[in-house]
């Protein structure tokens, strides 16, 4: 039963990280748009720049751009503590079961 809910949890974990991450990355594509460097002139569909978007590196400076970018990264915050807590759980769970 113990292993049958830690796999019930962890699917509603992944979709939950997921979507949160998602969110993060329309929020990149936001701030990239506002940003002059950032802005995709080629024409043709690219990944999200977030490394720069997450190091502020060519991203407008002003202060509606900034608090995008605040919120992006604690989205990002948000899905690495979610893979930290999942560890955790896989740790517990099997240290449970054998």
């Amino acid at each position: 039963m113990t292993g049958e809910a830690f796999y019930l949890l962890a699917g509603v974990w992944a979709l939950g990280i997921l979507v949160v991450f998602i969110l993060a990355i329309r929020l990149s594509y936001r701030i990239e748009a506002r940003s002059p460097d950032l802005t995709n002139r080629s024409g043709f569909p690219r990944k999200a720049m977030m490394f720069h978007t997450i190091t502020n590196m060519k991203v407008a400076r002003d202060e509606e751009t900034q608090a995008m970018r605040r919120r992006m990264n604690g989205l990002l915050l948000i899905v690495l503590a979610g893979f930290a807590v999942m560890a955790a759980g896989l740790h517990l769970v099997r240290s449970v079961i054998s």
